[in-house]
């Protein structure tokens, strides 16, 4: 079984050990490095690229938001998982805008970690569920709404996928349930973000919710 690749981005010491130790217990799951700030991370992707970082935010030198601004920017393979104590929404909305994939708290389990990490890397999203609500929340009280007949700016085909998005799926799991390979489902993403002016799927969905598109 092939592993799926990691790095940390983490400036306090035993906050490092506590997630290594957690990390530790699945074998499919290979640290390459860990970092003590963005700057030291960016550095060090030079020579190696792991398939996930799980990012800390406040760091010293450069914190982990405009770390991962810059990493998705130079490097947009690469998924980003927020581990950090703080939850309060600014923290959390700025991320997601940066391009994180998922956002947790460091005091969850290792099993909740350990399923974060492979839902981001099959494509799909992971939050604690407390942070999932706020996300929402936040997200609905400043997207803007549009008016009533933009739906017909979204193909039928675009209105399968964001609906398989608003029920959790991820990309590969799109492609399998709509008999479509996961570079076309990618493809559409694009397109759906491009038509409603968002760049994440969780404001693609709030749009369609909040015009009522979805239930």
């Amino acid at each position: 079984m092939s592993s799926i690749t990691i790095a940390i981005a983490e400036d306090n010491e035993l906050a490092l050990k506590s997630i290594l130790k957690k990390l530790s217990f699945f074998n499919d799951l290979s640290v390459m490095f860990a970092a003590g700030n963005g700057t030291d991370l960016l550095n060090k992707f030079i020579s190696q690229q792991p398939d996930i970082v799980l990012m800390d935010i406040e760091m010293p030198i450069m914190d982990g938001i405009i770390a991962t601004r810059q990493l998705k920017e130079q490097y947009p393979q690469v998924k980003v998982l927020m581990l950090t104590t703080f939850d309060d929404d600014d923290k959390i909305f700025n991320a997601i805008l940066a391009g994180a994939s998922g956002y947790l708290l460091k005091d969850e389990s290792a099993e909740a970690i350990y399923k974060a990490i492979n839902d981001i890397y099959n494509g799909g999203a992971a939050m604690s569920s407390g942070i999932a609500l706020k996300t929402l929340n936040h997200i609905k009280s400043t997207a803007p709404a549009l008016p009533p007949d933009s739906q017909s700016v979204l193909s039928q085909r675009e209105m399968e996928i964001l609906t398989e998005l608003k029920n959790g799926l991820g990309y590969k799991q799109i492609a399998s349930r709509l008999f479509i390979s996961e570079g076309t489902v990618r493809k559409h993403i694009e397109h759906i973000y491009r038509k409603l002016q968002v760049n994440n799927k969780v404001s693609a969905v709030n749009i369609a919710v909040n015009n009522k598109w979805l239930t």
